[in-house]
């Protein structure tokens, strides 16, 4: 396999697929993350293709109990003190410098949540082509092998479907944002014309930034462009995301207003967010994920 690897995807649904060859994962709020286990060490990769091993330094000294030539597709995530996983942990540790970001895992270790099996050492060697079943039996048995207080686990799956709307309906608050369903057949193929459906309690979208409120330098919330065409509020930002959004904005004259009637200054700048769109009044977001 040739660095960086293009990530699967899954196209959302209004509800989970019926049958007796589907498995139901759940899909936890953290980071996507492709851990390489190399001849040299371990590198981690973003799901834009990022190096980002050095903000995720407990994980990556995790990842050498692996063999090397495993290459493991999963979520990065960050549990808060009472268990709950913290999508904002894992946003200000992604976000730190390196230095920061140890200081961070000393406080709340990652985890690293594996959901597919990519490659493993040869005979065996690339294994997208192999069917979801194949390569879900490949990821138990490599995770039985490691020490027992690994950070590295499998997502917990299950191919009972009302097992997993139990999963959806009572683990939301613990950070479960949602099911993913996977052909038990397919093969790993990236985008999303592979055969993984989800169902989430809020859906990410993609929205270009029209404007924000408070100041160019302090932005306290943006004001996106919904697929709709309105335009709608976030909820105010954390520090860490406007400290990276603020260079960002380029000012415009004058007030712009929302549909709804909240006042924001107009910004113009190639800049697009990831969005998990809630369902207040104002479509306001729950998070921004800067691109």
């Amino acid at each position: 396999m040739d660095w960086p690897a293009s990530v699967a995807l899954a196209q959302s649904v209004p509800e989970l697929p019926t049958g007796t060859d589907w498995s139901y994962e759940v899909k936890l709020d953290g980071h996507r993350m492709i851990m390489w286990r190399t001849d040299d060490g371990v590198r981690l990769q973003a799901r834009s293709g990022r190096d980002v091993t050095a903000v995720w330094g407990d994980l990556a000294l995790a990842g050498h109990h692996l063999p090397a030539g495993t290459v493991l597709d999963g979520e990065a995530v960050v549990t808060t003190e009472d268990g709950r996983i913290s999508f904002e942990a894992a946003q200000a540790r992604a976000a730190s410098s390196p230095t920061r970001a140890r200081r961070l895992a000393a406080q709340r270790p990652a985890h690293y949540i594996a959901f597919d099996t990519l490659q493993l050492p040869p005979p065996n060697g690339d294994m997208r082509a192999r069917p979801y079943a194949a390569r879900r039996a490949a990821l138990l048995n490599l995770v039985a092998g490691l020490p027992a207080n690994t950070p590295i686990q499998a997502v917990s799956s299950t191919t009972d479907r009302d097992t997993a709307l139990t999963w959806y309906d009572t683990l939301h608050n613990q950070g479960v944002e949602g099911i993913v369903a996977k052909r038990t057949t397919s093969p790993y193929r990236a985008g999303r014309a592979g055969a993984w459906l989800k169902i989430r309690h809020a859906d990410t979208i993609e929205a270009p930034v029209a404007g924000y409120t408070g100041t160019a330098r302090q932005p306290r919330a943006l004001a996106v462009r919904l697929p709709d065409g309105r335009i709608a509020l976030s909820q105010r930002l954390s520090t860490v995301l406007a400290t990276r959004i603020a260079p960002r904005l380029v000012p415009q004259s004058g007030r712009a207003y929302t549909q709804d009637g909240d006042a924001y200054t107009p910004a113009s700048g190639e800049i697009v967010v990831e969005v998990v769109a809630g369902t207040t009044r104002h479509a306001v977001v729950t998070v921004v994920r800067l691109r």
